[in-house]
């Protein structure tokens, strides 16, 4: 499975099975996730059989079930930590996928375990990815049309229009896609829009995004 059949396939899960992450599957995302640490500055942990996170009221509420493995999404307060715990995120959560494994991004429906994981001085504990095998594979998500989150200044590039389609397979709080992307020439400007955690789903749709578009030809704008 490669990354874009990952995107394709993905689907949010909340109930898993008690089988414990494979050794192969754990050494391959610890790799993926010192990479996107040293890249982003980022804190990203790898949290196995802890199962008080998500055994609380607010885990139940949102029906989830089984969980005790996670991704803990840290980093250094200031601008920028959303989006880039949201593409550095994606980036673990579609290798999970390809992986074998199955993922939810969590915002609130968790409890946090003291020394399950470290959030240093100045840092932030910004969002959650319960990760297991699934009960289930999830179902697909309605997507907004294309045009309802793409604008292109003059004819729409086949990459650019790509690039967008794959943005609209992205998770998204509350499936609120309020993202949009906007073409001018070879630069793409992206935004968050309003909402609650349109800063993480717009850096998941922006790692989407450069997956769709591809290398070359095109850099993202200010």
């Amino acid at each position: 499975m490669n990354p874009m059949e990952a995107m394709e396939r993905r689907h949010s899960v909340r109930q898993y099975t008690a089988r414990p992450l494979s050794p192969e599957a754990v050494a391959a995302l610890r790799r993926e996730m010192d990479d996107c640490n040293r890249e982003s500055g980022l804190h990203i942990q790898l949290v196995q059989g802890e199962p008080k996170a998500f055994d609380g009221f607010l885990a139940h509420y949102g029906k989830f079930r089984g969980v005790t493995n996670y991704l803990a999404l840290v980093g250094p307060r200031g601008p920028g930590l959303e989006e880039r715990c949201g593409y550095y995120g994606e980036r673990l959560v579609l290798l999970a996928q390809q992986l074998g494994l199955n993922t939810c991004w969590v915002a609130l429906t968790y409890r946090r375990v003291p020394r399950a994981f470290t959030v240093g001085s100045g840092e932030k504990l910004c969002i959650v990815i319960a990760l297991g095998y699934g009960e289930n594979q999830g179902t697909p998500h309605r997507s907004k049309p294309l045009e309802a989150v793409a604008r292109a200044e003059g004819e729409m590039p086949d990459w650019f229009r790509r690039g967008v389609e794959a943005a609209l397979l992205a998770p998204t709080a509350m499936n609120q896609q309020k993202f949009t992307f906007t073409c001018r020439g070879s630069r793409v400007f992206a935004d968050a829009g309003r909402g609650f955690y349109t800063k993480i789903d717009l850096g998941i749709a922006k790692y989407h995004f450069a997956l769709g578009a591809g290398e070359g030809g095109w850099t993202w704008g200010g």
